[in-house]
């Protein structure tokens, strides 16, 4: 299991337009992100920053990806909820953030 981290803006006119979305995400979409290995997607929002997090379970992280970027109800989500975001860098869409540091889980002995 990899986990991923990104940030994201999000415009302050169209700031409730996307926690509406957000708060009935279409099973369909959450659907296609299973089938491509993606486990406790978590979407945060701090002030006008969304970082989201998950973590990919798959072998092909780049084949995954495309194959949710091709599925057709996905590409319709993300036509209401693209026009809510703007990058926060130049030329990246949700740009990846580094991890620096996890708590794994503490085993017994």
């Amino acid at each position: 299991m990899r986990r991923y981290g990104s940030v994201i803006r999000l415009r302050p006119e169209r700031r409730e337009e996307y926690l509406r979305l957000h708060a009935e995400v279409w099973p369909s979409v959450e659907a296609t992100l299973r089938a491509a290995n993606i486990r406790n997607y978590t979407i945060f929002l701090h002030g006008d920053l969304l970082f989201g997090y998950y973590e990919y379970v798959g072998d092909d992280h780049d084949a995954d990806q495309a194959r949710i970027a091709a599925d057709p109800t996905t590409q319709q989500w993300w036509a209401l909820t693209d026009p809510c975001q703007e990058p926060v860098a130049d030329g990246e869409w949700w740009a990846p953030m580094q991890e620096v540091w996890h708590l794994n889980e503490e085993t017994s002995t």
